[in-house]
């Protein structure tokens, strides 16, 4: 009788991505992550996917050994990669996940940080795999991940704070948002906004005194994204400083 191997392997979630993609879904994809020369995204490959039919793939793989994540991370396929990052934060998530096995996933994620090179792999990954983490745990970590030189490094820094500020833990995050406020990259005033926006929803004085202080000196961008869910008139005041004419 023949044994057929059903284990949640790299290649099998490969072969049913393969089985699902289009070529219509892959000329959106590569859209929009922006995999054009000269992007960020220069070079990442899409079969075309779609996110949503990944994330499933990803639910239905959940149990893959750490070996068979890691050989996932190093497919050049990037919805491959997206069901990586979405195992290992499935597996984070798990209520009998050990903090050892947290840990593991967590220095997985930073080991192969080369391989979750991409705005969304980071975001699937940054909070619910590292924040997770570090929550009860010493954070000196986000500095040092802050001060890379990487993109996606700094990038996870910030973005590992949402874990703590969906649990009104807001220090590290108004922390690291700081440091990052005069990053070159676009891509990190996004994340840093958005963060900034989400401490305001937690508690808005902080989010208030923090753009009391920096508003006139924020990044356009980051300013944008933090003002985001506030009133009309507070949101006019904040950008009237960063530009005193007023211009949006």
């Amino acid at each position: 009788m023949t044994v057929i191997d059903e284990r949640p392997t790299a290649r099998r979630f490969v072969s049913r991505l393969e089985a699902v993609a289009t070529a219509d879904e892959r000329d959106k994809l590569q859209r929009y992550f922006k995999s054009g020369e000269g992007d960020y995204g220069e070079g990442d490959q899409f079969i075309g996917v779609r996110m949503g039919t990944v994330f499933a793939l990803a639910d239905e793989f959940r149990a893959m050994d750490l070996d068979e994540i890691e050989a996932l991370l190093d497919s050049p396929v990037h919805e491959a990669r997206a069901g990586a990052v979405k195992i290992m934060a499935k597996q984070a998530a798990g209520r009998a996940t050990t903090d050892d096995e947290r840990r593991a996933l967590a220095e997985l994620y930073l080991r192969r940080i080369d391989r979750i090179n991409n705005w969304d792999l980071v975001d699937l990954g940054a909070w619910d795999v590292v924040g997770r983490y570090l929550v009860d745990k010493p954070r000196d970590l986000l500095g040092e991940l802050a001060g890379s030189s990487d993109l996606w490094e700094r990038c996870t820094a910030i973005l590992a704070t949402l874990f703590f500020v969906r649990r009104d833990d807001l220090d590290d995050a108004f922390a690291i948002a700081e440091r990052l406020l005069g990053d070159d990259e676009d891509l990190i005033h996004k994340a840093v906004g958005g963060v900034l926006r989400e401490c305001g929803k937690h508690h808005r004085p902080r989010l208030i005194a923090f753009l009391d202080q920096h508003a006139a000196s924020m990044p356009r961008t980051a300013l944008r994204y933090a003002i985001e869910h506030l009133d009309p008139t507070t949101r006019t005041h904040y950008r009237s400083l960063r530009d005193p004419k007023g211009r949006p």
